[in-house]
């Protein structure tokens, strides 16, 4: 399964404007955003990132629906594994 993960733009790197520094969950990284061509993002908007590459521009209110979707995802993979160590086959 591949998963493209929102991502919040900080800034665009001055001496290289393919790439821009984002906020991922309060992780800050440098990404490519040259795939994006005439429509680079600036500091503030969010974007879908896989692989170190920005694939589109969305909205606040998608990126926060993306990251609690993951969040959930996260969460019963591991209520999936409590329950499993707890159970008992006898």
């Amino acid at each position: 399964m591949c998963l493209a993960i929102p991502g919040e733009i900080i800034e665009i790197l001055p001496d290289r404007p393919e790439l821009a520094k984002v906020d991922v969950s309060g992780v800050r990284r440098s990404i490519n955003i040259g795939l994006l061509g005439d429509d680079s993002p600036v500091p503030g908007e969010w974007v879908l990132i896989h692989v170190g590459f920005a694939l589109s521009k969305i909205d606040e209110q998608e990126a926060q629906a993306v990251l609690e979707f993951l969040e959930d995802i996260g969460n019963a993979y591991t209520d999936e594994l409590e329950a499993l160590q707890q159970s008992w086959i006898e």
